[in-house]
Formats: C-alpha cells, sequence, structure tokens
C-alpha cells in the first residue's frame, strides 16, 4: 500500500470545498497591512513575526511568500483567502487529548516560513497566494459557515492548519476572536517557528497545539527545514507556559533524526521543561517530496521510539501513519495502564473515561475533555 491508498484508508471524515458556498477568488488578491514589523528606512521594513526577520526592499517579500513590503509597509497577502478549507476528526491534526471524537473546521492559506524537503503539503506551503486556487474567507464568513454546519458535523473547534499558521497570523487572530465570542475553541498545527511577541497575541485564543519537533539537531533544521532548533523550543515553552493544550509530533526520518541517542536527548528535553503529560506522537515518514530517495521509517522504529518514550517516563506517547488498529494510536492509564480511549485511524471506537479520570484507578488525565 503506497502512502496515498494509505491516507485515503484513514479519511472517515471526506468534506470537499464544494459542500460550502465559498466563492473562488481567483487573479488579484488584497493585501493588507501586516502586524509585528518595523521600519528600516525609507524603502526598507523588518518582518519580525518569525525568527527569520526578514529585511525587505520595496516589491520583495519574506522566505514566507506572503509578507511584502509595499511603499514602505509591510503587507499580507494571506488574509482572508485559504486555499484549503475542510472538515477534520480533531485526531487527524493529531491531537489526541483534545476533545476526541469532535470535528475540526480546518483552513490554510498558501506559504510557510520553513522550507521542509519531506512536506507532504509542498503543493501549497511552498506556494505563492496568487499561484493557489483561493476563497473568500474573511474571518466573519469562516464563523458564518461554522456555525451553519456545526451541530451536523460536531464541529467544536477552528484548526489552523495543513501550511503554516504564522504566515498568516493576522487572519489567524481575528478568526479565532470570534471563535471564542462563539463558543467555539481553536487549535493549530505549527512548526513552532514563531517570535515570542506574535505569539503572546495569538494564546490568549489558543486553546489547543500540535507543534512540530522536527528534529534536535540544528544542523537537520538548517539543511532540511530552513530554520533553527532554539526557537522552537522557546515556542514550546511558551505554549506550556501560556496555558495552552500541548501536543508534539516527531517525524522520524531515517538517516536524518532515527537515532536513538536523538530520540532519548528530545524526550529527555521534553520531560525537563514541558513535564510527562505532554503526549508525543512519533510519526513515520514516508518518502515525498523532496526525500523521496529516502525508504520509509520501518514500523518497528516509531514502536521503539514510543516504548522508549514511555521507558523514559512520558505518560502519553504514541506512533503515527501506522496500520489502523495499531495499539500505539490507544491512550492508557500512566496510572494502572488501562485501556482509556480505544482509536481505529481517526476514529474512536470506545471512551472509558469518567469525568477526566480513569474508571480504575481515578487517575486525572490530561487534556481538554469538554
Amino acid at each position: 500500500m503506497d502512502r496515498r491508498d494509505f491516507l485515503k484508508t484513514l479519511m472517515v471524515l471526506p468534506f470537499t470545498l464544494k459542500a460550502f458556498n465559498l466563492s473562488e477568488s481567483s487573479g488579484y488578491i488584497e493585501p493588507k497591512i501586516a502586524s509585528n514589523w518595523t521600519k528600516v528606512s525609507e524603502d526598507k521594513v523588518q518582518c519580525l513575526n518569525c525568527p527569520h526577520q526578514c529585511v525587505l526592499r520595496e516589491g520583495e517579500r519574506g522566505r514566507c511568500r506572503v509578507r511584502e513590503n509595499r511603499g514602505g509597509k509591510l503587507y499580507t497577502l494571506a488574509y482572508g483567502n485559504p486555499c484549503a478549507v475542510h472538515l477534520d476528526p480533531i485526531e487527524k491534526k493529531p491531537l489526541y487529548h483534545f476533545l476526541p471524537g469532535t470535528v475540526a473546521f480546518s483552513i490554510a492559506t498558501a506559504g510557510c516560513n520553513l522550507h521542509c524537503k519531506y512536506c507532504q503539503n509542498y503543493t501549497i506551503s511552498q506556494a505563492k497566494p496568487e499561484d493557489t486556487r483561493n476563497y473568500k474567507l474573511p474571518p466573519e464568513d469562516l464563523i458564518k459557515n461554522l456555525l451553519y454546519y456545526r451541530n451536523k458535523h460536531n464541529i467544536q473547534s477552528i484548526a489552523y492548519t495543513y501550511t503554516e499558521p504564522t504566515i498568516f497570523i493576522e487572519y489567524m487572530i481575528d478568526s479565532a476572536q470570534l471563535a471564542h465570542k462563539n463558543g467555539i475553541k481553536n487549535v493549530y498545527h505549527s512548526n513552532g517557528y514563531i517570535q515570542k511577541k506574535p505569539l503572546s497575541e495569538l494564546i490568549p485564543y489558543l486553546d489547543g497545539a500540535n507543534v512540530d519537533l522536527k528534529f534536535f539537531r540544528d544542523k537537520s533544521y538548517s539543511e532540511i527545514s530552513g530554520g533553527k532548533l532554539q526557537p522552537v523550543l522557546r515556542t514550546l515553552k511558551d505554549l506550556k507556559e501560556g496555558g495552552t493544550h500541548l501536543e508534539i509530533t516527531y517525524l522520524i526520518v531515517p538517516s536524518i533524526n532515527d537515532e536513538r541517542k536523538e530520540i532519548k536527548e528530545m524526550v529527555s528535553w521534553v520531560l525537563d521543561n514541558l513535564g510527562p503529560d505532554v503526549p508525543i506522537h512519533f510519526s513515520r515518514f514516508f518518502p515525498t517530496y523532496k526525500l523521496e530517495n529516502l525508504p520509509r521509517t520501518p514500523l518497528k522504529t516509531a514502536e521503539d521510539a514510543r516504548v522508549l518514550a514511555k521507558e523514559m517516563g512520558v505518560h502519553y506517547s504514541y506512533i503515527g501513519n501506522v496500520p489502523i488498529g495499531h495499539p500505539g494510536s490507544n491512550t492508557y492509564c500512566p496510572g494502572c495502564g488501562e485501556l482509556l480511549i480505544k482509536r481505529r485511524g481517526f476514529s474512536i471506537v470506545e471512551n472509558k473515561m469518567e469525568n477526566n479520570r480513569c474508571p480504575t484507578c481515578g487517575k486525572k488525565i490530561a487534556g481538554v475533555w469538554k
């Protein structure tokens, strides 16, 4: 079974753009003044949104492809024009300890501030907004669509996902504020590559996050993704300290970050800085984009990483991109070992928890359950 067929088998909630009554925005994209930037000179601006801190001359765009200097001001071209709008199981984010069994209204725009050589969404993450099929969906219309479908599909959250939400942070924050006013939670799947100030502006409206901790070596971050490790570690700590429910994904890539020593160092850092209750998802790599020459991650490698994390003291460790029904997708009580949540793909087969606790030993299970 190849990766495409594998992913198809996991899609338990197929939902296309045609289901929403959205108008396509072809051609011109209306720019909007960006947040978090400063004027360097008469014709130069510096973006302060992510650690790249791009200095841009007139007409230049940042590494994200969506923030541009126009007339000595920084504009975003990603506001209100997502290229992806879907309904997903929250488990697909992956968030296993956040309102299990519910649906997330998922959106993304073109662009990303990292350039991962194995990105499975490279057709939109490595594209400019004018090169993707976009839809007119300002925050007000996003919420209107969500509320219309909410009860029918058990939508409890908006997920900013697929590409890097940091690059459309203005759109995300405005949408998240409206979501909270309407009783909708906000989650995002992020690479964690964001500056402290914009993150502090986002955290009050961010209920859950899954952050890709891609490697635990600066060399790999630089060569494979075009970034650095330390800003991501800082983001993880800031999210945890800010009260956002946090989960981590570590994609195991053969010959790059699959050594037991690196995985052990990563887990040790998580335990020391975030604590044992932050779930870690060890996900298997499948050849794609610019790394098609590498083999897929052996199932045993992911299973060994999960066991290692548990032995070191992580309370909740999972493995992703595995055969449907694999026990590594289930949630077990860290106190007595009771099977609490049984998953099949992205579906919840059984949930035994009672009042956020294990029914057998009474231990409280970390997460957002209502």
